[in-house]
């Protein structure tokens, strides 16, 4: 595949050593210096309202291409960033959920040798029959149809060969230049990419592994059980290992596939209600977000049910986070813009640059505009709008929280292509209790209460002696107050500029002065006229004095009129 001078063979071997390293790091670099000027990883300085603004450098549709000609990694990456709009411009997003791993399958032999090397048997002693032609290729695995011993029809996924060596590679180079970036620019020290990336590469990483997905499986079955319309391949424990996953084979259509004549007979009503309460429930009740329910990973079985694959990308929520989403989805969905503005503010990170009344004033109308256009807004839309007006303000939000306006959008999409009839936004608003009512059950459980009783015993007994120190130092004169980060903050910046003024002041002054005093001198050595040596000592000195001048007109920082 090749664009634009940027050639990549999907399946294919990529150097990591000498020329062939330095090869691909210029590759990389060659793509990120094409569209440095097109928004992407800074697209929230682009207008919002222009979303099909093309620049000089390439379209949306390009970048996808020229990020899909650079391999895995690359595909994985764009995969990501369309979760991410406080990154990508909107049109570079919606060109990146379109994304495809269009790639050539692996020969079967080399998927034999694979297979047979992890396992640890020949396959003939396993399966009665394995098909050569693949169920599905990917630009990390591919998946054959096979038959067990006992008859079982199972679907195998196989890790491809030598794939982890490009992913590892590649991350290694992207860090590198993550960290400069980081350093060098604005953007990277709003955005923070290093931390992104490693976010990224932990998420690759754990796809890789297949004991892993293996576990997501049986867990998301396990917290599906009360919805009989979805339905969770079970793993093959005996034959999964790091790189090879066995899971029971499930027959079905895509959801945007299923015929006309279907629907009719059997209707899909069901399906997507119980999918949009299941995902609900696994997000906020059991802290685990998949990102991408798109149509490709969910089928229509032939009884009716609706298959769930491709549980690789899982992100986990810590409960004090959950409590934060949940609290700004129900804001949200009610139209309660201060309430969504301050959990946003509880979630993120304030910038040097932020705008709190901007800020405010934004999620507020933006929220306006969703309670009026509910019927036609998507849920996991406004959150991802959510994300970008954060940004725009100088606000930087959690990864997750884009994950899960990702999950919701794909949800509401899946839906959609299933039973467009359905209320998607009641179903959610309805839920939501259930949602609460479930945590609160939680919350109440036999180890939540102990630990809670564990606590006040602590408080109880060493809430006296606590409060008699702090009385003792008190009446002793001895208490004192630490703030930690004063070092790093902008206080003592500005009275290190503030010293660092007066001394060049003072020496400027010493400077001038002198010279005027030594211009009274006799001396042999004249320059114009004037002694030389008090002469060098005026220009020095008018010199420093012209520059204090000119940082101070140009460097020093305004403060904004309240």
């Amino acid at each position: 595949m090749t664009h634009d001078g940027i050639t990549a063979t999907p399946g294919s071997a990529v150097p990591v050593h000498g020329e062939g390293a330095m090869e691909r790091r210029r590759q990389i670099m060659k793509f990120l210096f094409r569209y440095r000027h097109s928004g992407v990883f800074s697209g929230l300085a682009q207008d919002s309202l222009l979303d099909d603004v093309i620049v000089d450098d390439g379209t949306p549709a390009e970048f996808s291409r020229d990020l899909e000609a650079l391999g895995p990694t690359f595909i994985k990456l764009g995969q990501m960033l369309s979760t991410r709009p406080d990154i990508v411009p909107p049109s570079y997003a919606t060109a990146l959920e379109r994304m495809q791993e269009d790639v050539s399958p692996v020969p079967v032999e080399q998927i034999r040798a694979a297979l047979e090397a992890d396992l640890g048997v020949r396959l003939s002693k396993i399966f009665l029959a394995f098909d050569e032609v693949p169920l599905g290729t990917a630009s990390l695995a591919q998946v054959h149809r096979a038959v067990l011993r006992d008859g079982t029809a199972v679907a195998v996924k196989v890790q491809k060969p030598g794939v982890a060596q490009r992913l590892l590679s590649d991350l290694s180079m992207l860090r590198s230049i993550a960290g400069a970036a980081d350093k060098l620019t604005k953007v990277g020290r709003n955005l923070r990419f290093t931390d992104w990336l490693e976010e990224f590469a932990r998420t690759l990483v754990a796809e890789l592994d297949y004991v892993a997905e293996a576990e997501n499986l049986e867990r998301f079955a396990s917290h599906l059980k009360a919805y009989p319309e979805l339905l969770v391949p079970r793993p093959v424990w005996d034959l999964t290992r790091r790189r090879v996953l066995t899971m029971e084979l499930v027959e079905g259509v895509r959801v945007d596939h299923v015929p006309a004549v279907r629907r009719i007979e059997q209707p899909m009503l069901p399906l997507s209600s119980a999918l949009l309460r299941g995902y609900l429930d696994q997000i906020f009740v059991y802290g685990e977000i998949h990102a991408d329910p798109h149509p490709g990973n969910l089928r229509v079985t032939p009884d009716n049910r609706l298959a769930i694959f491709d549980l690789g990308m899982v992100a986990n929520v810590p409960p004090g986070q959950r409590e934060c989403l949940l609290k700004l989805l129900f804001a949200a969905v009610d139209g309660r813009g201060e309430s969504v503005a301050r959990e946003m503010l509880a979630l993120g990170t304030q910038l040097e640059d932020f705008d709190g009344e901007r800020f405010s004033r934004e999620i507020g109308q933006l929220i306006s505009h969703y309670s009026a256009h509910s019927g036609t807004t998507s849920e996991g839309r406004v959150v991802l709008d959510l994300v970008r007006t954060a940004m725009a303000s100088g606000l930087r939000t959690p990864p997750e929280l884009s994950l899960l306006g990702k999950a919701l959008l794909n949800l509401d999409t899946v839906c959609r292509a299933l039973s467009p009839e359905l209320d998607a936004k009641a179903v959610v608003e309805g839920h939501l209790q259930h949602v609460m009512r479930a945590r609160l059950r939680q919350s109440f459980s036999s180890p939540s209460m102990a630990s809670e009783l564990m606590d006040l015993q602590s408080l109880a007994r060493e809430g006296p002696r606590k409060v008699s120190d702090i009385l003792g130092l008190l009446s002793e004169n001895k208490l004192q107050v630490r703030i930690s980060g004063l070092e790093e903050s902008h206080l003592m910046e500005s009275l290190q500029k503030i010293a660092n003024r007066v001394a060049a002041g003072v020496v400027t002054a010493a400077l001038i002065l002198a010279s005027a005093l030594m211009m009274r001198i006799p001396t042999a050595s004249t320059l114009f006229g004037y002694p030389t040596v008090a002469l060098i000592l005026f220009f020095i000195g008018a010199a420093l004095g012209a520059s204090i001048v000119i940082s101070a007109l140009l460097g020093d920082r305004k403060v904004k009129s309240r």
